[in-house]
């Protein structure tokens, strides 16, 4: 089964020029997803993580099955205000500007093997964020994972972990 089928091409969303890849039709077909979960599955349980964290939205409907099925725990990572009880942060530079992303204080212990899931690595700059909050509360961020990657914007090479992602876009 080829993953990249059941992915769906949106032109002009969220604005005009962008083309957004839309997994909501993967996660439709049964099969389909099936087939993702146990591809990461086997790419992150490599890592021996005790705790997978999910970059929100898309990355909790990855990281969340994952966990389940390696028995380990899961964690959100969120932006800003979106988390109850005491929060840590970590704000990044974007292209222009920046943004902040959230995990509650007690989310990880330290020492904890960490793998990081979202559904899309693009210029890399969230999932950076994410490794770097978690490592600055004191995880042990092993790997990140995602399902589509698109090649053509270099996140990859912003990261200093391995990765690895089902579903390459070229262009």
């Amino acid at each position: 089964m080829h993953i990249k089928d059941h992915i769906r091409s949106i032109p002009d969303f969220p604005k005009p020029g962008i083309l957004f890849y839309d997994i909501s039709t993967l996660l439709r077909h049964p099969a389909a997803w099936e087939e993702t979960v146990e591809l990461l599955t086997a790419a992150v349980k490599q890592h021996q993580p005790d705790m997978l964290a999910g970059i929100e939205s898309r990355g909790f409907l990855v990281a969340a099955p994952l966990a389940l099925k390696l028995g380990c725990g899961f964690l959100m990572v969120r932006k800003k205000g979106k988390l109850p009880g005491p929060v840590a942060r970590h704000t990044y530079k974007l292209e222009y500007g920046s943004d902040t992303c959230e995990i509650q204080e007690d989310a990880v212990i330290p020492g904890q093997r960490v793998v990081v899931l979202d559904d899309l690595l693009a210029t890399g700059g969230t999932l950076r964020a994410a490794i770097n909050l978690l490592r600055e509360r004191g995880a042990d961020v092993r790997a990140a994972a995602t399902i589509i990657e698109l090649t053509f914007l270099d996140g990859r090479k912003h990261l200093d972990v391995p990765f690895t992602s089902l579903v390459a876009y070229d262009s």
